[in-house]
């Protein structure tokens, strides 16, 4: 499970660019409260090798799944609490439900920066689930 501004990342299969050559059907995992986005550790070497196989041969566009055996899918699939499978609303409820159950926990321990913090993730969390609704009930 991997963690990035205190928010659990969540799993997706996306397209990276990196210059001019995009990578489709990446295995990556991001966060959905700043964004930030990493290619997951179980696919990095094969990623880097069809990166590098692109930029050599001059290709625009390339395709990682044929790339992955099916024990990295496994191990990636393995260390995310959710996957973004097409609905983002569902993961951003999942990470609210999350902080809140963590809220409860940094109340007992009396631990006020980490609520804080929790405070914060939330914030930006019914923030997003805000927009998103919005922009869906259009």
């Amino acid at each position: 499970m991997g963690f990035c501004c205190g928010a659990t990342m969540v799993g997706a299969v996306g397209t990276l660019r990196q210059g001019s050559t995009i990578i489709h059907n990446v295995p990556l995992l991001f966060c959905p409260v700043c964004h930030h986005v990493e290619v997951h550790h179980a696919v990095e070497h094969e990623f880097q090798l069809m990166l590098e196989y692109a930029r050599g041969d001059g290709a625009r566009e390339v395709n990682l799944k044929d790339n992955i055996e099916p024990e990295m899918i496994a191990e990636w699939k393995e260390c995310c609490t959710s996957f973004q499978e097409g609905y983002p609303e569902v993961v951003l409820r999942e990470q609210i439900d999350m902080a809140l159950d963590l809220m409860n926990v940094a109340k007992d321990l009396g631990d006020e920066e980490w609520e804080k913090t929790l405070k914060h993730r939330l914030h930006r969390l019914g923030k997003q689930l805000r927009r998103f609704q919005k922009t869906k009930s259009r």
